[in-house]
């Protein structure tokens, strides 16, 4: 099982990246095996940063040979995907809005369908806009016809509609908690609907 993070911050190192390696760590403990991808890393190169719809079908020209083609090569494998942004006035990133719309071949493909994904996202202050970037989220990939999961588990609660994490994340114990229930409840998902994907 392959459960992969996708930091949608253009910071490698930063509040995303923080609570996306805590939740991936959680769907590791359950035995998958996880990557962290760098959204920044994977539009490097790209002549034009975000999706012209240069032709219907996608023909995927803009990913292949390059770091997004590498990028999606993984995406078609995972079996869960956590996707992470901070909150940039009300919504996600840019970066990972590009690189979201110029995933149009993989939805040609049905290569997302039934993928389990959850989602992450930080903002500077406890109020400030997250969980609508989650539901951007949300939307995002229920158009490539995944499966939706927030951040309830067994040993918790319910859970709400995913990690929501305060500006420094590294003193967000509360987030902390919140993302290992998510990376818990993608894995455990991914798990029970692993014959729905194709593979």
């Amino acid at each position: 099982m392959l459960i992969l993070g996708l930091n949608g911050s253009p910071h490698k190192d930063g509040n995303t990246a923080h609570l996306l390696k805590i939740s991936l760590e959680e769907a590791s403990n359950l035995g998958a095996e996880t990557r962290l991808i760098h959204i920044v890393d994977a539009l490097e190169g790209q002549k034009d940063p975000f999706c012209r719809q240069c032709a219907n079908p996608c023909p995927g020209n803009c990913a292949r040979g390059k770091p997004l083609g590498e990028a999606y090569d993984l995406l078609r494998r995972a079996d869960g995907i956590i996707l992470g942004s901070p909150v940039y006035f009300g919504t996600v990133s840019a970066q990972l809005k590009a690189f979201w719309d110029k995933s149009r071949v993989l939805r040609n493909d049905k290569a997302l369908l039934n993928v389990v994904g959850g989602g992450i996202s930080v903002g500077r202050i406890r109020f400030g806009g997250q969980e609508t970037t989650l539901k951007t989220m949300f939307d995002m990939m229920l158009v490539q016809g995944m499966i939706v999961v927030g951040d309830g588990c067994e040993d918790s609660d319910c859970g709400h509609h995913g990690g929501c994490g305060q500006v420094p994340a590294t003193g967000d114990t509360f987030a902390a908690e919140r993302v290992r229930c998510l990376g818990r409840r993608v894995a455990q998902v991914a798990g029970a609907t692993s014959s729905l994907r194709r593979r």
